[in-house]
């Protein structure tokens, strides 16, 4: 038997709302993690790190589908209308657009929009906002017989953008490009889906473990 006094730790973390923290993903494919399990995604892999260290979290509420550009993804927040406040929003978006061939100008002022959105999901808090890089596809089978080079400049171009843009407003920024690019060591399980293309549950993992910091210091948790 274990003692009820005195050895039951912090109490978990909670939303504004006393209840479960609500977080809200917002993106294409990387978010809705195309070729995985549900439970791989990483938003789910998130709210799985975050439960681990105390805080209670609701299912992530996530408005992404593959091949979503920014323009795309405007319009699904609209269709699907989330309601807020939520306590911690990310946003990943952008490689749709780069592959699409769109100019950077308009990417700029397409992501601001969506940040902006972001922010006011989070009841216009911006250090509750979350953006992540675009990661690059460049690296991958999929990318075969294209100029690799091109796409990672390209690529780049596009996270300069929107990681000025999140200093600007506030936001909290986590690159995940450099991970995508990384080789996995040796003995390591694969980091790509299926299709070649799309990460595998694992890089997805990373990519969580590179979010939680953040997530925790957005939720009052601190970031270790």
């Amino acid at each position: 038997m274990r003692s009820t006094q005195g050895d039951a730790g912090p109490p978990a973390v909670r939303g504004v709302r006393g209840e479960g923290v609500r977080y809200l993903a917002l993106g294409d494919s990387y978010t809705i993690g195309e070729g995985v399990a549900a439970s791989e995604r990483w938003p789910e892999q998130l709210a799985a790190l975050l439960r681990a260290k105390g805080v209670s979290v609701d299912p992530p509420e996530i408005v992404a589908r593959t091949g979503w550009t920014t323009g795309e993804l405007m319009d699904g927040i609209d269709r699907e209308a989330p309601g807020g406040p939520f306590d911690l929003v990310s946003l990943l978006i952008g490689v749709n657009d780069q592959y699409r061939g769109v100019d950077p100008a308009e990417y700029r002022v397409a992501f601001r929009a969506l940040l902006d959105r972001a922010v006011g999901f989070a009841a216009g808090e911006a250090t509750q906002v979350i953006v992540l890089s675009i990661p690059d596809w460049g690296v991958t089978p999929f990318a075969q017989g294209r100029d690799r080079a091109r796409i990672a400049s390209e690529i780049d171009r596009f996270n300069e953008i929107n990681r000025r843009e999140t200093a600007a407003l506030g936001a909290r920024y986590v690159d995940v490009t450099q991970a995508s690019r990384a080789a996995p060591p040796a003995g390591a399980g694969t980091r790509l889906a299926p299709d070649g293309l799309h990460p595998s549950g694992e890089m997805y993992a990373i990519w969580a473990r590179l979010v939680l910091p953040q997530a925790r210091l957005v939720l009052g948790g601190g970031a270790g």
